[in-house]
């Protein structure tokens, strides 16, 4: 699988916390589809780790809705329910400019660096033809970027978490999406707005990104 960049950390991960992203991504960008079982002893062969990690990272898998279990049937990826399209959308319409904007504010000299890396992976969106999963782990590490430069812990895993959930109605209708590059390539801006130190800036692109998502979403369904 190829990995997707995470939350930046400084520390050794432990195996649990490996494992919870390895999964976590698993389920996010559907390569375990919704409704498939999930098997312990599986995912921990196929990620050289005990199913003790493993039954770690499911447990806080299952409180962020990726997965959930049923007495006497077993553990499952939780199903995609267009319904929770608007009620995703509620939060992130409030918590994305917020973090967008404290980015802006706070972001480091290394968040800087990231941030600018990514703007140049943007920029090349076009000429390498990217397919629709390299766009998606491209929108996955502009996000998750973004919210690690807010050095507010609870604001960026509480975002984490909605764009996960995001991500997962997004893989859902891929080949429906008419120009999920325009999608991906609308960063570019509010990555700039961010560099810059301009929070109102930054935080009124996050409001129309957000919104041009669940109206991207609705056209395709």
């Amino acid at each position: 699988m190829q990995h997707v960049a995470t939350e930046p950390r400084g520390e050794e991960l432990s195996l649990a916390e490996r494992a919870y992203r390895a999964i976590r991504d698993r389920l996010v960008m559907l390569e375990i589809r919704p409704g498939a079982p999930i098997n312990e002893d599986q995912l921990a062969q196929s990620l050289g780790v005990g199913r003790t990690p493993v039954r770690e990272a499911l447990k806080r898998l299952q409180y962020e809705r990726l997965i959930t279990t049923y007495p006497r049937r077993g553990t499952f990826a939780t199903d995609v329910n267009i319904t929770d399209l608007a009620h995703i959308s509620e939060v992130r319409q409030e918590l994305e400019p917020l973090a967008a904007a404290q980015a802006a504010r706070r972001a480091t000299a290394t968040d800087r660096a990231t941030l600018t890396a990514l703007r140049r992976e943007l920029e090349s969106v076009d000429s390498r033809r990217r397919d629709a999963d390299e766009l998606m782990r491209l929108d996955l590490q502009v996000h998750r970027a973004i919210y690690a430069a807010t050095h507010n812990p609870y604001l960026e895993d509480t975002l984490v978490r909605y764009d996960n959930l995001a991500t997962r109605i997004w893989c859902l209708f891929v080949e429906r999406m008419s120009d999920m590059a325009g999608h991906v390539e609308e960063h570019g801006p509010l990555i700039e707005a961010i560099i810059a130190g301009d929070p109102d800036k930054a935080a009124q692109l996050a409001r129309d990104h957000v919104e041009g998502f669940e109206r991207a979403i609705r056209e395709a369904i």
